[in-house]
């Protein structure tokens, strides 16, 4: 039974990471290509702090989050993937690690942020889990300890990705978004409505967040599911 629950999850950690995994596959490109488009729409400003945010639960923003995070560092770049769901979190599974201890240890002082830091298993990419729940998100995202760990990662890292929850449930991407550089919104093809998308969209621009572009995902073509990035 274990052996085969073992096998399940790297299955699944298979099909997520699929830059990782398959890095010459068509879904593989896209995120090449969102991570071109991103580097196009900052010309004139650099986008160091990205957050990636979604309308609703379960439109791949998890996902979208991680294989970004891979694509930039195959490139070169210094990553440093968070994760800022502290509700749901998700990248530790994604990445095979324990969340005894992460962003959450750190905001709370009980750890340096040195500490909590986990360096994956790909070249360049570094990996702060969410850490133990907390009783308020929201108040942990928005606190002097966020801007000051944001200050230190910025020093070490040429981007720092969130991985935040969806903008429609809670408020904690709205608090970050304007923490961070850019926000990137993931919509999932015949799954997110209209309206929540627009609504969504209002509510990081009542936020004073800067909207990068949209990720339009599960999008069906030639019978592959592919992602396709949109500019504000």
């Amino acid at each position: 039974m274990g052996i085969r629950n073992n096998k399940q999850k790297k299955m699944e950690t298979q099909r997520k990471l699929v830059t990782q995994h398959d890095p010459k596959s068509p879904i593989s490109e896209q995120y090449r290509t969102i991570r071109t488009n991103i580097q196009f729409s900052s010309i004139d400003e650099e986008l160091q702090t990205l957050i990636v945010t979604s309308a609703g639960p379960g439109e791949g923003k998890s996902t979208t989050t991680a294989n970004m995070a891979v694509v930039f560092a195959q490139q070169g770049k210094k990553v440093l993937l968070v994760d800022g769901d502290l509700r749901k979190p998700t990248v530790h599974y994604t990445f095979s690690f324990t969340n005894t201890f992460g962003l959450t240890s750190v905001l709370s002082k009980q750890i340096s942020f040195q500490e909590a830091v986990k360096t994956s298993q790909i070249e360049n990419l570094d990996i702060l889990p969410s850490g133990p729940l907390p009783p308020n998100p929201a108040e942990l995202l928005s606190s002097r300890s966020m801007m000051e760990l944001l200050r230190i990662a910025k020093e070490q890292y040429d981007i720092i990705i969130f991985d935040t929850p969806p903008v429609l449930v809670v408020t904690d991407a709205q608090v970050m978004s304007n923490m961070c550089d850019g926000v990137i919104l993931v919509v999932s093809s015949g799954r997110t409505e209209k309206d929540a998308a627009v609504k969504a969209k209002e509510l990081l621009t009542a936020a004073k967040a800067k909207i990068v572009g949209v990720v339009l995902n599960n999008k069906e073509e030639s019978k592959t599911a592919s992602y396709y990035y949109y500019g504000k």
